[in-house]
């Protein structure tokens, strides 16, 4: 199967339509030369031209992941209650069916994040009851649309149907999106907006660069030295109302907010110096970042404050009325409507807490962690245990559900980040340089304060990341389509054999992310290393 990827900026006519691997991507902010037919080609490479093909393996993998996330999901309940951190969101999302979108517990006032999540979460106990179906269905379907988004993004971005359903699989044999997938938590629905905004601006990127590839073989490219303006980016405007969305999840969201605004204006000026713009910096600023601000920040904060709806129209909402109740503290007089004035507040005990939820000398989370042993997860979380239970042919059973990351995948994060580092700086290649951009906007904000509380679920957005790097260097693995078939024999070779490791890994994994039944040894086997225990 071919993978198509950008010609070299260097490339002479001659070989501007060689087919090369996923691994050969170019420079991209050299110099443009040649003819405007050779810089327009240099902007936009087709994706694979069967489009049926494509759905077709896409909507497979996703069933495949469907039938994989959905397994058993009523299983394992804390004697038919929610387990781990369930028993703070599914009461919450209760709540909101109950009141009809929000909540109102006011006796601990224990609402630490935006809405929406509990809000989706609430559809699935409307579904199916106030049962582990019921609060878990929506995160599985969250996980489950994460597996189509991770196909079509892989495809994208390698241009091969092949690369797009090897990068499905890994991310259905990943522990981490696996179990969260399962959870009536609230990451699962961070890392499905995360990987829709970062769809979106790849959709947008390819667009834009088309729309400039018409400029240029027209010849109005350089009609002013700003280079053109490209109308209205229907897809940028999606990016920005799944970030608004990501961010209702919870707060968090913000930074990939402002990591994936810099990757769409980086993207902007690489785009306009390959079409020859005379000033492709200040072109970038004059006709693009104007409204990439409307997208990417204006638009979030009203999709933010749209998700609030509910709480807006009620009466007995958290601190909804605050303004009469402690208005000398936020004012009374003021131009602001006194609901957004009370959100602030509500807003302010929020942040509060999250600055107090720090990691305590003396009574300290077993199963905390940092985010230094996050890439290889060398602290796993166990959500679920019970040590007397039957069901694995012997007179006692144990029963634990542990947050494992696949280590044939996690266990590669440094390397993979490492050799994408290299790919970033020396060829200047872009798709390893945003597939890093969302990696490290889940990872390096939590060591601007290391001492608050840490817990491994943290990196469910970073998951789909880690799976995109590896089969970017699946893809340099596999090798050139003119590279020989000895070359590409033994290249599928190796991608065929890690694939297969990594899916071995996550059945000898399935009993203890699903919490089912097994012996006091297998139990034991099931603990690789020192800091899983």
């Amino acid at each position: 199967m071919s993978v198509l990827v950008p010609q070299s900026p260097e490339a002479t006519p001659s070989d501007s339509n060689a087919v090369v691997g996923v691994g050969e991507l170019p420079p991209v902010n050299r110099p443009p030369g040649g003819g405007p037919e050779e810089r327009a080609a240099k902007l936009t490479v087709p994706l694979p031209p069967d489009r049926v093909r494509g759905w077709y393996i896409t909507l497979t993998v996703t069933l495949i992941g469907a039938l994989v996330r959905f397994w058993n999901l009523g299983i394992p309940t804390d004697r038919g209650t929610p387990v781990f951190d369930e028993k703070h969101y599914v009461p919450q999302a209760a709540q909101v069916l109950r009141n009809g979108g929000y909540e109102d517990n006011v006796g601990y006032e224990l609402v630490v994040h935006p809405p929406l999540a509990k809000q989706l979460i609430a559809i699935g106990e409307w579904l199916f009851g106030y049962n582990a179906w019921g609060w878990r269905f929506a995160s599985a379907v969250a996980g489950t649309v994460s597996i189509l988004l991770v196909v079509r993004i892989a495809r994208r971005l390698t241009r091969s149907d092949l690369l797009g359903a090897i990068a499905g699989v890994l991310l259905i044999c990943d522990g981490v999106s696996h179990v969260q997938s399962r959870m009536g938590m609230l990451d699962i629905f961070m890392a499905v907006f995360v990987l829709a905004a970062f769809a979106c601006l790849l959709v947008d990127r390819d667009q834009m660069r088309s729309r400039l590839a018409v400029a240029v073989r027209e010849g109005w490219v350089n009609v002013s030295p700003f280079g053109p303006s490209l109308g209205f980016r229907w897809w940028r405007f999606a990016a920005g109302v799944c970030v608004g969305l990501m961010c209702a999840v919870k707060w968090s969201g913000s930074w990939y907010l402002m990591a994936f605004g810099l990757l769409c204006v980086f993207w902007d000026v690489t785009a306009r110096r390959t079409a020859g713009v005379a000033r492709p910096w200040l072109g970038t600023i004059v006709r693009d970042v104007a409204p990439a601000l409307w997208s990417l920040a204006v638009i979030p904060i009203l999709v933010y404050l749209g998700t609030w709806w509910a709480w807006f129209a009620s009466e007995t909402g958290v601190d909804r009325h605050a303004v009469d109740m402690v208005g000398a503290k936020i004012g009374r007089d003021s131009w602001i409507p006194d609901a957004l004035r009370a959100l602030w507040f509500y807003s302010g005990n929020v942040l509060e807490f999250h600055e107090q939820l720090v990691t305590s000398a003396t009574n300290r989370h077993p199963w905390e962690s940092k985010p230094w042993t996050w890439p290889m997860g060398l602290r796993p979380m166990l959500y679920y245990y019970e040590g007397s239970i039957t069901g694995c042919g012997e007179s006692k059973c144990v029963g634990a559900q542990m947050l494992i990351g696949t280590p044939a995948m996690w266990w590669l994060a440094f390397p993979m980040l490492g050799w994408g580092l290299w790919r970033v700086i020396a060829r200047l290649d872009w798709r390893y340089a945003a597939v890093l951009v969302g990696y490290f906007a889940g990872l390096l904000p939590w060591f601007l304060n290391v001492d608050r509380q840490m817990y491994f679920f943290y990196t469910t957005p970073m998951a789909p990341f880690l799976v995109l790097g590896l089969t970017l260097v699946l893809g340099q693995i596999l090798g050139r389509l003119g590279q020989g078939r000895e070359r590409r024999g033994t290249g599928l070779l190796v991608v065929a054999l890690y694939v297969g490791l990594v899916v071995a890994n996550f059945v000898w994994l399935w009993p203890v992310l699903n919490g089912e039944p097994i012996t006091p040894e297998r139990w034991q086997a099931e603990l690789w290393l020192p800091s899983w225990r």
